[in-house]
């Protein structure tokens, strides 16, 4: 069991299946009793007098212009909905809807975790490209600048763990704070920092392993093109062999974080719920990831713009181009005016790219394992006669 109810994965292995039963939405039905075909009497020596025109028991039960269950008329009830997202199996729309909906709400603590996390990795770049500009010669740029490229990914696990929990809560309709949120992804921090950098290297190691033969024939020199084509055309079935692998172990850290799991467990728990879902997986991934880049390209121009025009000092006496006379001041404007839009880009794209990959995984835990009911007894809701939300 899980510290957050509702996330605790089967004891059992999951089937694979897609239609988990019963739906929290739709109450089970009553099994049915031995009726008479023709007229919906029970048979002989079955029950007693039944009710006939006119005539009711129990309580009223929902017809033509009636509600039934929060919903008018007939239909299935509208699943219960807590939070930014129904309980139910989510389409492309409403897993985006859902992480948009969680930026929007907990923007107190998504927005603001991402820009503190930005902020401090764009200032110590910002730090070190100044230094290096003002002594181009010195090597503590240099060293400054490479811990500040470490320093990054390592402030992404961070920043995507504390947002995964953020997520976890806006699920169920709970309000969570930056404190709550760090207390409950702490104790699996370094083993969110060791899953993220293994499945890099195992990637990575695909990658290398197709180009090996290319590297080699570069090692040997004086090769035919033909051949360093046909050897550098080997790097693309491992490219297509590292994006599966990828795609295949993309659930593992939200798998990670809210079960509680080692980082071999959840690896091969995001490998079974990838399962059967591979393409639609990569194809969301893929289209948030190419929302997330215009969006920061978007935002990048107009500081980019002003970064270069405050970064000319003056044009030259002699009508030299106006890039040729950069003054002490002008670069190290730039850097900062750049700076800031990157900090703007990344703080508002990481929130929305961590909740749409907790939202996949919840999505597919719905889907194979009936996830919906456990969220909806973790929210407070009823499984079956419940009010439902929209």
């Amino acid at each position: 069991m899980t510290d957050t109810p509702g996330w605790a994965s089967p004891s059992s292995p999951e089937p694979p299946r897609e239609d988990a039963g019963p739906s929290a939405a739709v109450p089970p039905a009553p099994a049915p009793g031995p009726y008479d075909a023709a007229y919906g009497q029970p048979a002989p020596g079955q029950g007693g007098p039944q009710p006939g025109w006119g005539q009711q028991t129990g309580a009223p039960q929902p017809g033509w212009g009636q509600p039934g269950w929060g919903q008018p008329g007939w239909g299935p009830p509208l699943s219960p909905k807590p939070g930014v997202i129904p309980l139910r199996p989510l389409g492309v729309g409403e897993i985006l809807d859902g992480a948009f909906s969680t930026v929007r709400t907990y923007w107190r603590t998504t927005v603001g975790l991402s820009l503190g996390v930005a902020a401090l990795e764009q200032g110590l770049l910002a730090v070190a490209q100044w230094w290096q500009y003002e002594q181009p010669d010195a090597v503590g740029p240099l060293i400054l600048l490479a811990f500040g490229y470490l320093l990054g990914p390592l402030l992404g696990i961070v920043a995507t763990a504390l947002l995964t929990m953020v997520v976890s809560k806006a699920i169920l309709g709970q309000p969570v704070s930056l404190g709550a949120a760090w207390a409950a992804a702490r104790p699996q921090l370094l083993k969110a920092t060791g899953l993220s950098l293994f499945t890099g290297l195992i990637v990575l190691l695909i990658v290398m392993v197709s180009a090996l033969p290319l590297i080699l024939t570069a090692v040997v020199g004086d090769v035919d093109p033909g051949i360093m084509l046909l050897t550098g055309l080997l790097i693309l079935p491992g490219l297509a062999a590292a994006l599966w692998v990828g795609v295949q172990l993309s659930l593992a850290a939200p798998a990670l974080m809210l079960e509680k799991q080692g980082v071999f467990t959840a690896l091969s728990r995001s490998r079974r719920l990838v399962k059967g879902a591979w393409w639609r997986t990569f194809l969301v991934t893929a289209l948030i990831q190419l929302l997330a880049v215009v969006f920061s390209a978007v935002v990048m121009i107009p500081f980019t713009i002003a970064g270069a025009v405050f970064g000319i000092d003056t044009v030259g006496d002699n009508g030299d181009s106006p890039f040729a006379n950069l003054g002490s001041v002008g670069p190290p404007v730039m850097i900062v005016i750049v700076s800031i839009g990157a900090i703007l880009a990344s703080s508002l794209t990481v929130p929305v790219l961590a909740a749409v990959n907790v939202l996949l995984y919840v999505d597919r835990r719905i889907r194979r394992e009936g996830l919906d009911i456990e969220l909806t007894r973790a929210a407070g809701i009823p499984t079956q006669y419940g009010p439902q939300g929209t």
